[in-house]
Protein backbone atom coordinates (compact mmCIF):
# COMPACT_ATOMS: atom_id res chain seq x y z
CA UNK A 1 0.00 0.00 0.00
CA UNK A 2 1.38 3.14 -0.76
CA UNK A 3 0.97 5.70 1.66
CA UNK A 4 2.86 8.54 4.06
CA UNK A 5 2.66 8.44 7.37
CA UNK A 6 3.30 11.36 9.84
CA UNK A 7 4.50 10.79 13.67
CA UNK A 8 6.53 12.95 16.10
CA UNK A 9 3.49 14.68 17.42
CA UNK A 10 2.74 15.07 20.83
CA UNK A 11 1.80 18.03 23.68
CA UNK A 12 4.78 20.63 24.63
CA UNK A 13 5.04 23.64 26.82
CA UNK A 14 5.70 26.52 25.49
CA UNK A 15 9.36 27.18 24.19
CA UNK A 16 9.52 23.34 23.74
CA UNK A 17 10.72 21.25 20.46
CA UNK A 18 9.39 18.60 18.39
CA UNK A 19 10.27 16.73 15.33
CA UNK A 20 7.93 15.32 12.91
CA UNK A 21 8.90 13.04 10.43
CA UNK A 22 7.02 11.55 7.34
CA UNK A 23 8.03 8.55 5.90
CA UNK A 24 7.20 7.21 2.67
CA UNK A 25 6.02 3.04 2.94
CA UNK A 26 5.51 1.12 -0.32
CA UNK A 27 6.74 4.25 -2.96
CA UNK A 28 10.64 5.88 -2.83
CA UNK A 29 10.89 9.86 -2.22
CA UNK A 30 13.96 10.38 -4.07
CA UNK A 31 11.53 12.06 -6.30
CA UNK A 32 9.32 13.66 -4.55
CA UNK A 33 9.15 17.22 -3.16
CA UNK A 34 7.66 17.28 0.32
CA UNK A 35 5.37 19.55 1.65
CA UNK A 36 4.19 19.79 5.26
CA UNK A 37 0.82 21.72 5.95
CA UNK A 38 -0.92 22.28 9.09
CA UNK A 39 -4.37 23.17 10.23
CA UNK A 40 -5.98 23.98 13.30
CA UNK A 41 -9.29 23.80 14.88
CA UNK A 42 -11.54 26.36 12.25
CA UNK A 43 -8.93 27.52 10.73
CA UNK A 44 -8.12 26.54 6.71
CA UNK A 45 -4.81 24.47 5.89
CA UNK A 46 -1.69 26.55 6.46
CA UNK A 47 1.67 25.82 4.31
CA UNK A 48 4.63 25.56 6.31
CA UNK A 49 7.58 24.31 5.06
CA UNK A 50 8.91 22.05 1.87
CA UNK A 51 11.77 20.67 0.26
CA UNK A 52 12.31 19.76 -3.11
CA UNK A 53 13.38 16.22 -4.13
CA UNK A 54 16.96 16.66 -3.72
CA UNK A 55 16.91 18.57 -0.84
CA UNK A 56 18.14 21.59 -2.25
CA UNK A 57 15.84 23.83 -2.00
CA UNK A 58 13.25 24.62 0.79
CA UNK A 59 10.65 27.16 1.67
CA UNK A 60 8.88 28.08 5.20
CA UNK A 61 5.57 30.35 6.02
CA UNK A 62 6.57 33.50 7.85
CA UNK A 63 5.03 32.06 10.78
CA UNK A 64 7.89 29.29 11.48
CA UNK A 65 11.05 30.46 9.75
CA UNK A 66 14.06 30.86 12.43
CA UNK A 67 11.83 28.12 14.46
CA UNK A 68 11.40 25.06 11.81
CA UNK A 69 13.69 23.05 9.84
CA UNK A 70 12.84 20.58 7.32
CA UNK A 71 15.68 18.37 6.10
CA UNK A 72 14.97 14.38 4.32
CA UNK A 73 17.30 11.39 4.38
CA UNK A 74 16.92 9.56 1.57
CA UNK A 75 18.07 6.46 2.50
CA UNK A 76 15.59 6.05 5.54
CA UNK A 77 12.96 7.14 2.86
CA UNK A 78 11.73 10.04 5.81
CA UNK A 79 11.45 13.69 5.70
CA UNK A 80 12.29 15.40 9.01
CA UNK A 81 10.71 18.85 10.82
CA UNK A 82 12.45 20.10 12.97
CA UNK A 83 10.07 22.22 15.38
CA UNK A 84 11.94 24.57 17.97
CA UNK A 85 10.31 27.06 20.16
CA UNK A 86 6.97 26.01 19.84
CA UNK A 87 4.22 28.52 20.51
CA UNK A 88 0.00 27.73 21.02
CA UNK A 89 -0.25 29.25 17.26
CA UNK A 90 1.60 26.31 16.57
CA UNK A 91 -0.87 23.77 17.89
CA UNK A 92 -2.56 22.37 14.83
CA UNK A 93 -3.02 18.62 13.37
CA UNK A 94 0.65 18.62 11.21
CA UNK A 95 0.20 16.91 7.41
CA UNK A 96 2.99 16.24 4.88
CA UNK A 97 1.82 15.75 1.76
CA UNK A 98 4.04 14.52 -1.52
CA UNK A 99 4.35 15.33 -5.11
CA UNK A 100 6.50 14.16 -7.94
CA UNK A 101 8.83 17.06 -9.12
CA UNK A 102 12.32 16.28 -10.36
CA UNK A 103 12.94 20.27 -10.15
CA UNK A 104 14.66 22.48 -7.16
CA UNK A 105 11.73 23.67 -6.21
CA UNK A 106 8.87 22.52 -4.05
CA UNK A 107 5.41 24.08 -3.05
CA UNK A 108 4.15 24.00 0.95
CA UNK A 109 0.74 23.59 0.35
CA UNK A 110 -1.80 22.85 -2.57
CA UNK A 111 -3.94 20.37 -4.41
CA UNK A 112 -1.89 18.87 -7.24
CA UNK A 113 0.09 16.71 -4.39
CA UNK A 114 0.31 12.84 -5.66
CA UNK A 115 0.49 11.52 -1.70
CA UNK A 116 -1.08 12.93 1.51
CA UNK A 117 -0.63 11.63 4.74
CA UNK A 118 -3.05 10.84 7.75
CA UNK A 119 -1.43 13.88 10.58
CA UNK A 120 -0.28 13.77 13.79
CA UNK A 121 -1.64 16.42 16.22
CA UNK A 122 0.80 18.78 17.78
CA UNK A 123 -0.61 20.39 20.65
CA UNK A 124 1.51 23.68 22.50
CA UNK A 125 -0.06 24.31 26.05
CA UNK A 126 1.17 25.69 28.85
Amino acid sequence: QLQLVESGGGSVQPGGSLRLSCTASGFTLDYFAIGWFRQAPGKGPEGVSCISSKGDSTDYADSVKGRFAISRDNAENTVYLQMNNLKPEDTAVYYCTARFLLQSSCVMYDSRQDYWGQGTQVTVSS
